[in-house]
């Protein structure tokens, strides 16, 4: 099993600023995820060329379910507004975060976070990859945006498992808050669990404020010379005996995005115990 988490900068590149359907699909079909999460996500954005990245990842990922699910309406960093209910926006501008399984989905939930109240320090990435050191980026005051956890209980080989995505907070502690509202939306769903997402925090803090656990350790921000990881697959303890406790993971050079997607293949089966292990 493959499974892989991409924060895609709504398929901005930073060479030249351009968002490309063709390279957009050749990126995504080159994962060979079987469940891929995606974040930063555009929905008929002029930004993007209107393009629904959505699909195009499910096309390019030879997906047989998929869907998105939207945190705002409108442009972030411009003028957006919260969604009334979920099947709010249709028709109009959206950003979010999307989940791409070649697998059958049994059932899809969606659970919506609040932003942090006050503006908050962020690096924005740098205009183009000519400038490669993480000081060469400015950082922005921004307003928080709404995020949104997106989950779907998938007929994987060896069974049904759930599977999330989301795009927590910039802003220290208010993500944690964010995260522990996750895990505890994601323990109602069926186990095993895993969380795929850009969770803007380290991947010591990620383990420790979920209690899951982490399937890969790689760096995965900034794209240019990796030296955080922000981007998690994390396993819950509770009911995940059956899955492999990590699996070899890869994260790589992509043309586009500030981040590297992260891909972690699991072998099939439950994991050797070590003696006077306990398991998960």
């Amino acid at each position: 099993m493959r499974l892989a988490t991409f924060n895609v900068l709504h398929g901005r590149s930073l060479d030249d600023g351009a968002v490309e359907r063709e390279r957009f699909r050749s990126v995504i079909a080159d994962l060979k995820a079987d469940v891929l999460g995606l974040q930063e996500v555009d929905r008929g954005q002029a930004r993007s060329g209107h393009l629904d990245l959505t699909e195009l990842a499910a096309e390019a990922s030879g997906a047989v379910a998929h869907r998105f699910a939207p945190a705002l309406i409108g442009t972030p960093g411009e003028t957006y507004r919260r969604l009334a209910h979920d099947d709010d926006g249709a028709g109009e501008p959206s950003f979010g975060v999307s989940l791409i399984s070649r697998w059958p989905v049994r059932s899809w939930h969606v659970t919506r976070l609040t932003g942090a109240p006050l503006r908050s320090p962020i690096l924005a990435p740098p205009a183009a990859a000519g400038a490669p050191a993480l000081s060469r980026g400015r950082f922005m005051w921004l307003r928080d945006e709404p995020r949104v956890v997106l989950a779907a209980v998938v007929e994987g080989p060896d069974g049904p498992f759930t599977v999330a995505t989301t795009h927590l907070s910039f802003v220290p502690a208010w993500n944690a808050g964010q995260l522990r509202l996750a895990v505890r939306a994601l323990r109602r769903l069926p186990s095993p669990r895993v969380l795929l997402g850009d969770l803007n925090m380290p991947a010591r803090a990620a383990a420790l404020v979920s209690g899951w656990r982490p399937l890969a350790r790689r760096p995965t921000f900034p794209a240019w010379e990796p030296r955080v990881q922000l981007d998690h697959v994390l396993l819950d303890r509770r009911g995940g005996a059956r899955w492999p406790g990590e699996g070899t993971a890869e994260t790589p050079r992509v043309p586009f995005s500030d981040h590297r997607p992260l891909v972690v293949e699991l072998s099939a089966g439950p994991p050797p115990r070590r003696p006077g292990a306990n398991g998960y």
